[in-house]
Order: C-alpha cells, then structure tokens, then sequence
C-alpha cells in the first residue's frame, strides 16, 4: 500500500505529510442534500490534507473539497467493488501514518450500515488515532424529505433499521417481533433482496396490504418517491425501475404520506385511496 500511496504523489503531485502521525475523522455526509451537513463535517471537509470518499457522496458536497486536497474514491457499487474493504482500512492506516490530516467521507452515518465500525478498529489497532463525526443517516433524511414521519403515536411507537443485505447476502429475518403492525421498520440497501424481505416479513404476519415507500435518492433533487404495499413491493420495483441508492420505508406511518406539488420531485403513490 505504500506503493501505491507514493503513486499517488506523484499522479496528484501531492507532497509527503509531516513526520508525526496524522489522524482519521470517519464523517457521516448524510443522505445526498449538502445543507445536511454538519458544521463540523464541513470544517473537517475544508481543513483536510486527503478526502477518502464513498459513491453515496453527491457531487454537490465533493464541490466542498477544497481543490487543492487530495480526494480519493474507494466508491464501492454493488456487485463491482473498486477496493475491497480491508484496502481501504490499509489506505486510511498508511495515509494517517505518513502524517496527512484524512477525512473518510461516507454517505449518511459511519455508524449505522457504513462500515465505520470496522475501520474504527482497524484504525485503533493499527494505533492511529480516529474519531467519528454522525451524519444524518438515510432513514431520518429520507424520511424528512417524503414528508413520512418515521414515528406516530397513533400507529408507531418503535423504529427499526435493518440492512436489506446480509454478511452472506440475502437478509436472514428470523425475529417474529417484525410483524408487529406498531412499530416502523428500514431496510438499507433492500432492493435486490426486497423479494425475499417481503415473503420473510409477511411469513412472520406482516399483513399483505402494510404500506411501503420506496425512496430512491432521497433529500436530493432527483428524488423519487413511490408507495405501495408488501404485496406488491417486487412488482412495483421492477415496474418503475428503481434504482440504488434507495431504502424501503415499511409501516403504517406510510399512510401520511401527500404526493408533493413541487415539480422538483417525482412521486408515485400506487395505494387504492
């Protein structure tokens, strides 16, 4: 890895850092919008010596990079991994150990979905030190955007978000307590398997007609929204052809959900009235 880091000086004629060890900031970018940021993301953003950054980073926070910093993509898209992920902790440690200031952009949270949890103790093993900064992960952006309150005290008392993609792939649900009709389940990165989460779900009693949103490219301008139900959820994706990055958003409080008037999103409500 210590190659390929001298490459890069060279290909971005970047100087070598300082002597002493530099440090590790995991930041969450959030889902998309750039005004999602955290001040202190953005201060990280402006202040760091290399930007390590994910494909859920939209182009409109990356304009935030200063051009005179370093920026890297390690975006892994799925079923085509540009780095794997233990390259992409041997980067973090080799540029941290050459004395860089290094910012690990990820799209929403570092810690719900986004890995941060493995380079955090990669990092902490290798002895280089690493802080995380929370973004707004997709579940709260997404759901804000579409209006979807993700909690009602008529008909959610709970919250859930569960990845849509296994260690091994296809997500094992084995907990019967998803079928309670009171609390509001998320899947993260659910589509491909969206077949088998809504057989697994309705299996353990989740009624057929539970409301589902699909929310594809949520808090950015291309957002799309479509409704649906559990039944339907399969069909209905590839019906309108949706596309990563989206999550599923499965409970009652879909109900709330108004098909905007702005020209500036697209929704599709597939819902009898």
């Amino acid at each position: 890895m210590t190659q390929a880091i001298e490459r890069l000086e060279k290909l971005f004629n970047f100087q070598s850092g300082d002597s002493a060890p530099g440090c590790v900031w995991l930041v969450g970018a959030g889902p998309g919008d750039v005004e999602l940021l955290t001040l202190k993301a953005l201060r990280l953003i402006k202040s760091a010596d290399v930007v390590v950054y994910d494909r859920l980073v939209s182009d409109e926070i990356m304009a935030e990079v200063p051009s005179s910093t370093l920026s890297i993509d390690v975006g892994k898209k799925p079923g085509s991994h540009g780095l794997k992920q233990a390259q992409i902790n041997q980067l973090l440690a080799d540029l941290a150990a050459s004395g860089r200031r290094v910012v690990r952009l990820k799209g929403g949270d570092p810690s719900i979905f986004g890995r941060g949890g493995e380079e955090m103790l990669f990092l902490q093993q290798a002895g280089i030190t690493c802080q995380i900064v929370p973004g707004i992960t997709a579940a709260a952006g997404c759901a804000a955007a579409s209006g979807i309150p993700l909690t009602h005290r008529d008909c959610a008392q709970s919250l859930r978000l569960i990845t849509g993609h296994g260690k091994s792939g296809e997500p094992q649900l084995d907990d019967a307590s998803l079928a309670a009709s009171n609390q509001t389940l998320v899947f993260y990165m659910g589509l491909k398997w969206s077949a088998s989460i809504s057989a697994q779900l309705q299996a353990h009693g989740r009624a057929a007609d539970t409301p589902v949103a699909i929310i594809e490219n949520g808090t950015r301008p291309d957002q799309r929204v479509m409704v649906t139900t559990l039944a339907d959820l399969t069909v209905t994706i590839a019906r309108e052809q949706a596309q990563s990055p989206a999550l599923l958003l499965v409970g009652e409080v879909v109900r709330f959900y108004r098909q905007p008037q702005s020209a500036g999103l697209n929704a599709i409500s597939l819902m009898a009235k």
